[in-house]
């Protein structure tokens, strides 16, 4: 059965690490089209950490509970949903809710935990899967042998962009902030990696593309780096934002975006409907998830703490130094 209540981190003020303290709250319940989750993991992600410093407040109707994504199994449904999918294992990509033993999900939203694919592994997929899809390949357009320059190439991001640009013949090409990061990028399965605190990566990218250029930008960066960003971009190049760490206002350089015939172009996920969402779900049943039950795709895990050691999570993220997805145990099957 069921309990009424459950832990779950949802701090009451913004602040520091230290605020990520479990505390009791009412099980959520389902409501039209969504599932109650029995939470064996969570992802921990960036805007967990923007959430926390009160940069990054939750969409309205999503819950103030910390977390974008998560594996569990499914224990109730909503109403005029029957009881077929109770028991199944899912991934779900989550607006909020999913520092929890328990979490509501959009069914639409939810991919099934396929044999040989563990809980931890499962719970750092949605976020980034769905966010490298839906800004590389719907709309930048990424086709078959075409180049890509990715800033944070360790990141989740990062490393999941190198992932699937293995499995879909993109040349990837990453920045990271040491020589050591870079070879860990390299042993990925990026093209090239650079260190951009000591190779300016505008002429290394030039250098590594023959001074072409690449045929995509994915940056997380923004402010400063865009003009940067445009310049190592080739003829119809395209660039997509995601997130802005340098600031969130930039000089465009309007003639080269005319000259050379540029793209630009972002998106935020978090607030689309669930309506779009699942449609992403759905592409990614079809094109990515074959992948994921034949065991070529698995995202990259730096570490795993239990939910009481959320403030280390987050303190690793904020040090820069993880390579991949930081993730939450929370769950008893966490590791099945």
């Amino acid at each position: 059965m069921t309990p009424k209540t459950m832990l779950a981190i949802d701090p009451a003020t913004s602040g520091g690490p230290e605020l990520l303290v479990p505390v009791t709250r009412d099980v959520p319940v389902p409501g039209e089209n969504e599932v109650l989750i029995r939470v064996a993991a969570a992802g921990v992600n960036r805007p967990d950490l923007l959430q926390r410093q009160g940069r990054y407040p939750p969409p309205p109707g999503a819950p103030a509970i910390l977390g974008l994504e998560l594996a569990g199994t499914i224990v109730a449904a909503g109403p005029r949903m029957g009881g077929g999918l109770i028991g199944e294992r899912v991934c779900a990509l989550v607006a909020g809710g999913a520092y929890a033993e328990y979490a509501v999900a959009p069914v639409g939203q939810c991919l099934p935990v396929t044999d040989g694919l563990a809980m931890i592994e499962a719970a750092a997929l949605p976020e980034t899967l769905f966010t490298v899809w839906v800004n590389l390949f719907e709309r930048a357009y990424a086709g078959d042998g075409e180049s890509v320059l990715v800033h944070g190439g360790t990141s989740g991001i990062g490393t999941m962009a190198i992932a699937l640009g293995r499995l879909f013949n993109l040349r990837v090409i990453v920045t990271c902030g040491t020589d050591e990061k870079c070879e860990r990028a390299l042993a990925l399965g990026a093209a090239h990696a650079i260190n951009y605190n000591t190779t300016d990566f505008v002429d290394a990218v030039r250098a590594a593309t023959g001074g072409r250029g690449v045929d995509i930008v994915l940056d997380m960066i923004g402010g400063d780096y865009l003009s940067r960003n445009l310049a190592v971009l080739a003829e119809d190049g395209r660039h997509v934002s995601i997130a802005v760490q340098r600031g969130a206002t930039a000089e465009l350089p309007i003639l080269e975006v005319m000259r050379r015939r540029l793209t630009l172009s972002g998106s935020t996920l978090r607030a689309r409907a669930n309506e779009f969402k699942a449609l992403v779900r759905d592409e990614l049943m079809r094109t990515v998830w074959p992948h994921v039950a034949a065991g070529r795709l698995r995202p990259v895990i730096d570490r795993v703490l239990p939910l009481a050691e959320a403030p280390a999570a987050h303190a690793r993220l904020e040090s820069g130094e993880h390579v991949g997805k930081v993730v939450l145990r929370i769950g008893e099957d966490a590791d099945g």
